[in-house]
């Protein structure tokens, strides 16, 4: 018997920035290097490639599950890697997906970036998806804990772009 929950995702980010900055900022290896170390990625290989839209990210991270509960660990062990990639059609937006390699669950979902503020020096970048969990029994419970999990990986994402924005590059 097949057990899938299903959870939307929506969530925002504000950065004084225009929207040409910042979506060159999403495509700068030392950015995403920067983001890894925010969230303590133990490992990690990124990877930007310009396309004839864009451009495409790509993000293979490993990190400790140290601080995740006991439920959760047995399913995904000491460590977890994820892969995030990113199909970017230039400053509009992209498709994201985050998989989890051996493990029943990922996220999809739009990145879209846009203007904010009366002369548009300022953007939203706004995340729109869902998350999938095929666990018997407690997927449930894995869905809101994915949920907080990339939250705050974007979270932590927009306050290293604050500083990237502002300059601090190391």
């Amino acid at each position: 018997m097949g057990y899938a929950w299903d959870m939307r995702i929506t969530h925002e980010l504000r950065y004084d920035a225009p929207v040409a900055e910042v979506y060159a900022m999403l495509g700068d290896p030392g950015f995403r290097a920067q983001v890894c170390t925010a969230l303590h990625v133990v490992r990690q290989e990124i990877t930007v490639e310009p396309t004839d839209r864009g451009m495409d990210v790509r993000l293979d991270m490993v990190q400790r599950t140290e601080g995740i509960p006991s439920f959760a660990r047995k399913v995904v062990g000491d460590e977890s890697r994820v892969i995030q990639a990113e199909r970017w059609d230039a400053e509009q937006g992209a498709d994201l997906e985050v998989q989890i390699p051996g493990k029943p669950g990922g996220i999809r979902g739009r990145i879209t970036l846009r203007p904010d503020g009366p002369d548009g020096s300022r953007t939203v970048e706004s995340f729109d998806g869902e998350a999938t969990i095929k666990v018997p029994l407690i997927g449930g419970k894995l869905e809101g804990l994915i949920e907080r999990l990339f939250t705050g990986g974007m979270d932590a994402e927009a306050e290293v772009g604050a500083r990237w924005l502002a300059g601090e590059r190391a």
